[in-house]
């Protein structure tokens, strides 16, 4: 799920960061998907198995939330029209809500394999003299 980022090396150089924080907003806004009501997870594709464990996950209150963003979103995209501006996702609103949970699960797996890779060897017991 994870992919290469400059994140990481953008956010520790924070001339850099003041450069491309407005480009970023930008970005998101020139994207598209917030006009439509979605936050920018819902836009994650749901076939691997990490995304569909992830949605499990989700506390039925944000899964509700997520399916009627989506379905509305469906709606604006066939009648090729965008919400109205007080329904369209705010930028404050549009934080991540299923990334975190995707990293954790991820995490665990990783720790699955190394915990399942692991060799155990057992300490040769002295004999013991009487």
């Amino acid at each position: 799920m994870s992919a290469p980022s400059l994140a990481g090396f953008i956010m520790k150089r924070p001339w850099l960061k003041r450069w491309m924080i407005p480009i970023s907003k930008w970005y998101a806004d020139a994207a598209g998907y917030r006009k439509l009501g979605l936050r920018v997870d819902d836009l994650i594709p749901e076939e691997s198995e990490t995304v569909m464990l992830a949605l499990k996950r989700l506390p039925p209150k944000e899964a509700y939330d997520r399916v009627f963003r989506l379905r509305r979103a469906f709606q604006c995209s066939l009648s090729h029209q965008l919400l109205p501006k007080d329904q369209q996702t705010k930028p404050e609103e549009d934080y991540l809500y299923l990334t975190p949970i995707i990293k954790q699960i991820e995490q665990e797996s990783r720790e699955r394999g190394d915990l399942d890779s692991m060799v155990v060897n057992k300490k040769k017991e002295k004999p013991q003299n009487h």
